[in-house]
């Protein structure tokens, strides 16, 4: 089965895994985001203020994953200004109840076909080296669109975080197919 163009569909999804529901975020998913984040280390904590935000005002570029009522499933990310052929995945959070589904990628894939991922090529992403699920679930998007991935570094230990945080790599895949595999 075959989506057509990943640009093809704003509309919610339905998985025939434990019936997931895929749409946009809404105010009042901020609460239930920033527990998930909390609930999925390594990821950076952001503030409730944050999660709100990304969920008014970055809600075209967002996507919650719900499943009997409960948020199970988060990719927050954007279109930097100085590169809008790009998207950047900020963050990716999945319930451990929920693991095991390939359901980051499907969420990833979802926020692809909206209309308003028109014109991008590439999808970037910083991870630290030791978070192994993000580099698998990169790593695996890159082979499942037949498209390079490229590793670089973005923000150096030392020199961006005085020490305290591990250094950024940042993952760039692309171009990207103009037609993505099914979501399966």
């Amino acid at each position: 089965m075959t989506h057509g163009s990943p640009r093809a569909s704003a509309r919610s999804a339905r998985s025939e895994e434990q019936d997931i529901e895929f749409r946009k975020p809404v105010a009042k998913d901020g609460p239930a985001i920033t527990g998930l984040i909390a609930a999925c280390p390594p990821l950076d904590l952001n503030s409730a203020y944050c999660n709100l935000l990304q969920c008014t005002d970055f809600a075209d570029s967002c996507i919650v994953a719900e499943s009997g009522g409960a948020v199970v499933g988060w990719v927050s990310g954007y279109r930097p200004p100085s590169a809008p052929e790009n998207f950047f995945v900020w963050q990716v959070a999945v319930s451990s109840a929920a693991r095991g589904q390939r359901l980051a990628g499907r969420m990833i894939e979802a926020l692809l076909e909206r209309p308003q991922q028109a014109g991008i090529t590439h999808i970037t992403t910083t991870v630290t080296d030791d978070n192994h699920a993000s580099w698998a679930l990169f790593e695996g998007l890159a082979r499942r669109w037949f498209a390079p991935l490229e590793k670089s570094v973005r923000f150096e230990r030392d020199a961006h975080f005085a020490g305290v945080h591990a250094t950024e790599w940042q993952a760039r895949i692309g171009p990207l197919p103009r037609i993505l595999p099914a979501r399966s």
